[in-house]
């Protein structure tokens, strides 16, 4: 009997994958086609197991589909590009290019010692002029049907440095590196126009059956869609109107002031003209510097500023208080808000806070229209004194309605009827908005419109390390772009890093000079870089042509392996990436590049790996190191337990001991396996001497029979049809027990038990037949999970080829299924007894054997039975009183 050592193992199939290129693949139509890709890795430097699983998810679904017949691509590459290597290069002096060069070695070690079956010739990196460049191809083609074009947005400025931060670099509002006061600065910034596609990227969710709800729920939420209308107020003594959005025009009575972002342009007008332009413009300076994640959701104090000016409400022509608020964003809608506390969270937290009016002017719609008339103005009266004894105190106004007994603290944000609302009083709210829409169109001060949450993507980073965008500038023609046979237009190889100043590309002046296209008089090269979700937006497209120097890729190729069927990566991802992708892909059909809507099939987001009750970081101290964990316990017992561990959609509590308890269940498989070896060799294939179903098997080897194939059944189903990648390993584990339960009742014993140490010739046929069905079995599903020990295993059984030439097992379901099942039956919801049946027993039959059991009998004896609920197979219930 031989001992197992995996690591041994790792280095052996490893080599050998190589060496037989296992995992290339080409295009072949007369296969069907499977792409399986995970989200590409940035490359930090070293991968943690909470970074691992999901390749190992991944991993798992390739290495199924092959046995299953499949022509499968599973490439991986590197999201080279980012922020993190230019401030490296900044504090260490460390070239980006050489840093990140060396993190994808070292991750590219670690993901091959794992054993991932990835088509490594296929490897990009998106750092490479030969990927960048249709990086700019595609920006030019944008540029020219109007989706990149260029206006002026907000950054921040750090005014000792003279350079413009990302949002991670600004610290508690300071510089992160010398913690002066960040500014904000308008500087022309170029944008994707993923607007024109809105409505298509929203509608499209319905058909995307093999996503996450919640992903697409994100999705819907952030671009937005919303219906309402657009209306100006007047400013008092500015000719400039202040134009609002709402979706709820029925409740503009009620609108007792008006709120700006501190983006809004003017708000610097406003700071001019007050009699404290200082003190406005610090305070609103304060804001636009406040976290925008948490100003988008409202979870942040609300605060707020009175610029001294007010408005006209264009209903009442009653003045109102403009405030700058700092939940208000200035690039969203219109960047102004009418406030309407009465009728909405965020405005009645701000208005309780600061003393503003809160006017009711929608009421909840009652049960009885006619009582409800005669008694409504007594109600708003009796609302509006109670509001004035109480102040604006927390508590807020509520209409309570006693005779309907409905009580409606403020705000009320539901749908009702019109009140203190002029001409519109007593309607419905959506006749009060159709009617209130009509009358804006017709006055001159608004009209009906849609709005979209999602806005056009700014791509301009000022930054090196990135893709450069290929524009020029002429005196003479304006901005231009590269033509196509001057790509690409590569990054310079500059030698230091400061972090201050323009954006580094603008300080080397053999790459900004340059020559006009259109005149070949002088110009100057675009000194941004593109945002490095522009990389990931189309990788997946690369991967199917990815050495092609003439073109993105060829639509053929892409044509038979995209969209991709299977995307896995972190939920953290369900927003930006996927939504651009998607946008891109749109992008790529409209230039005629692609037949597709949809670039990803199916997602799956993998839940995160914690310790001590922490995500997995540096930062933090709990990292596990896999290659630590491969030197010890070897690749497979890894890859194993974070399958096992829990669904793959779920977060993990990383545990040694659960690492420890996979590699003790594939050494016992190896024992198993080892052990029946030669005897399942000397009898040949399955089959060779005659059918099984023809053999006279015992009952004992029926039982091995029934639970290999309701095994391979359940692994199967789990994998292919519910991604539920734990519950196979369960599965494989009763069935490697009821292996073991059965060799003990063999001439040789249990595996590992006896001094013969192995089954031999003293067995039965049909024992060694079944054995070899059950051993062929558990090493073929055991292979995605753990593909070294599984080669190994197979390589002994005497079968060539290796498992990349072995088919997925198939179940046959009379086989699996069982002859007795045991039922348990409970009277009235407690367990009294346990049914051994007929596994094709009748309702009627089970009721039957149920009641007349003797421990069902004791507890319905005297008792009247109510009813007898009959689950088949899996219970009955029976009522009594």
């Amino acid at each position: 009997m031989s001992d197992y050592h995996p690591q041994t193992l790792d280095a052996k199939w490893q080599e050998r994958w190589q060496r037989a290129r296992a995992f290339e693949v080409t295009v072949d139509p007369s296969r069907p086609k499977y792409y399986c890709l995970e989200m590409f890795a940035y490359p930090s430097g070293h991968a943690h197991v909470g970074h691992v699983r999901n390749y190992i998810i991944g991993d798992v679904m390739a290495r199924t589909k092959r046995m299953r017949g499949y022509n499968v691509l599973h490439p991986f590459g590197w999201d080279a590009f980012g922020l993190p290597a230019e401030n490296a290069a900044i504090k260490s002096g460390i070239h980006p290019e050489q840093s990140t060069r060396a993190n994808i070695a070292h991750m590219k070690g670690q993901l091959q010692r794992l054993g991932i079956s990835y088509a490594w010739e296929r490897e990009l990196a998106t750092c490479d002029a030969e990927y960048y460049k249709w990086n700019q191809w595609l920006f030019i083609r944008m540029f020219e049907k109007g989706l990149a074009y260029r206006r002026k947005s907000s950054v921040n400025w750090c005014p000792v440095d003279h350079t413009v931060l990302a949002n991670e670099q600004v610290v508690d509002g300071g510089c992160w590196r010398c913690g002066t006061a960040v500014e904000t600065r308008d500087l022309e910034q170029w944008f994707f126009r993923i607007t024109a596609y809105a409505d298509e990227l929203l509608d499209a969710t319905e058909g995307l059956a093999k996503w996450p709800e919640k992903v697409l729920t994100m999705q819907r939420n952030w671009i937005g869609r919303s219906e309402g209308a657009r209306v100006r107020f007047a400013l008092e003594g500015d000719a400039t109107p202040i134009e609002v959005f709402t979706t709820r025009i029925d409740t503009i009575y009620g609108a007792t002031f008006v709120l700006l972002g501190p983006e809004h342009p003017l708000v610097q007008t406003l700071a001019d003209r007050s009699s404290d332009p200082a003190g406005l413009r610090k305070q609103v300076q304060a804001f636009r510097l406040q976290d925008r994640t948490a100003r988008i959701s409202g979870e942040l104090e609300k605060q707020g500023i009175d610029t001294g000016f007010r408005a006209i409400n264009p209903f009442t022509q009653e003045p109102v208080p403009v405030w700058v608020a700092n939940f208000v964003l200035g690039d969203y809608g219109t960047g102004a808000i009418m406030a309407v506390p009465a009728h909405d969270a965020r405005d009645f937290e701000f208005a309780t806070k600061y003393g503003l009016p809160i006017r009711p002017v929608v009421v909840p719609i009652p049960a009885d229209d006619a009582k409800w008339e005669a008694k409504f103005e007594a109600e708003i009266e009796r609302a509006r004194s109670e509001a004035e004894a109480s102040g604006t105190a927390t508590g807020g106004i509520g209409f309570v309605h006693e005779e309907f007994s409905i009580e409606q603290p403020m705000p009320f944000t539901e749908y009702g009827l019109t009140v203190e609302s002029g001409e519109f009083s007593g309607l419905p709210t959506a006749e009060a908005q159709k009617k209130m829409i009509g009358a804006a169109k017709a006055r001159g001060i608004g009209e009906g419109t849609v709005q979209y949450r999602l806005k056009d993507w700014g791509i301009s980073r000022q930054r090196y390390w990135g893709t450069p965008i290929p524009m020029v500038v002429c005196p003479t023609h304006g901005t231009l772009p590269v033509p196509d046979d001057q790509l690409p237009v590569e990054l310079p190889k500059i030698a230091q890093f400061t972090g201050r100043g323009d954006s580094p590309l603008a300080q080397v002046p053999e790459f900004v000079n340059t020559t006009c296209p259109a005149c070949g008089g002088p110009a100057r090269r675009e000194t941004d870089t593109m945002d490095t979700f522009v990389d990931s937006s189309w990788y997946f497209y690369r991967f199917a042509d990815p050495r092609n120097q003439q073109q993105a890729f060829d639509p053929a190729a892409v044509k038979y392996w995209l969209p991709v069927d299977f995307y896995s990566g972190g939920v953290e991802h369900a927003i930006l990436h996927l939504i651009y992708s998607r946008f891109f892909a749109r992008v790529f059909r409209d230039l005629g590049l692609v037949s597709h809507d949809e670039p990803f099939t199916q997602l799956l987001t993998q839940g995160m790996v914690l310790k001590d009750g922490n995500v997995m970081s540096k930062s933090k101290g709990n990292v596990v190191d896999p290659d630590s964990m491969l030197q010890k316990y070897g690749a497979d017992a890894l890859r194993l337990y974070v399958m096992f561990v829990a669904p793959p959609e779920k977060e993990v509590e990383w545990s040694d001991s659960g690492l420890e308890g996979s590699f003790r269940f594939l050494a016992r498989v190896w024992r198993l396996v080892d052990h029946w070896t030669a005897a399942v060799r000397a009898a040949g294939s399955v089959n060779s001497e005659g059918s099984l179903e023809a053999a006279a098997f015992n009952a004992a080897e029926r039982a091995v029979r029934r639970k290999t194939h309701d095994t391979i059944r359940r692994v199967t189903g789990d994998i292919e049809q519910r991604q539920q990648l734990n519950t196979p390993v369960s599965a494989m584990m009763e069935l490697v027990n009821e292996l073991y339960t059965f060799s003990e009742h063999t001439p040789t014993g249990l595996p590992g038990r006896r001094t013969e140490g192995a089954a031999t010739a003293a067995e039965r046929v049909e024992t060694v037949h079944v054995m070899r069905e059950a051993v062929d079995a558990l090493v073929r599903m055991l292979a995605p999970f753990a593909p070294h020990t599984a080669e190994e295993l197979w390589e002994r059984l005497g079968h060539e080829g290796g498992l990349g030439a072995a088919s997925w097992p198939e179940f046959d379901a009379a086989v699996a299924k069982a002859d007795e099942v045991v039922v348990p039956v409970q009277v009235n919801g407690k367990v009294r007894a346990r049914l051994t049946v007929a596994a094709d027993a009748s309702q009627a039959e089970l009721e039957r054997a149920a009641l007349a059991d003797p421990g069902v009998a004791a507890y319905t004896a005297g008792k009247t039975v109510v009813k007898v609920v009959v689950a088949k197979d899996r219970l009955v219930s029976v009522v009594v009183k």
